[in-house]
């Protein structure tokens, strides 16, 4: 089910799955919600982190 998803998504790719806005994903992110980290100024999320919160849901 989650093969088509990268391992390490970008910022964009994790909202266009998600089908959340940027703000909403800040959010998560700042929260907690879903582990990410940063390189310089852009967000990287791990694919685990994501398909831990969708099943969350």
């Amino acid at each position: 089910m989650y093969r088509n998803i990268p391992e390490v998504m970008t910022f964009r790719e994790c909202c266009e799955l998600l089908k959340v806005g940027k703000n909403t994903m800040l959010t998560l992110l700042h929260t907690r919600q879903i582990e990410g980290f940063r390189i310089g100024n852009r967000w990287r999320i791990p694919k685990e982190s994501v398909v831990e919160f969708i099943e969350k849901r």
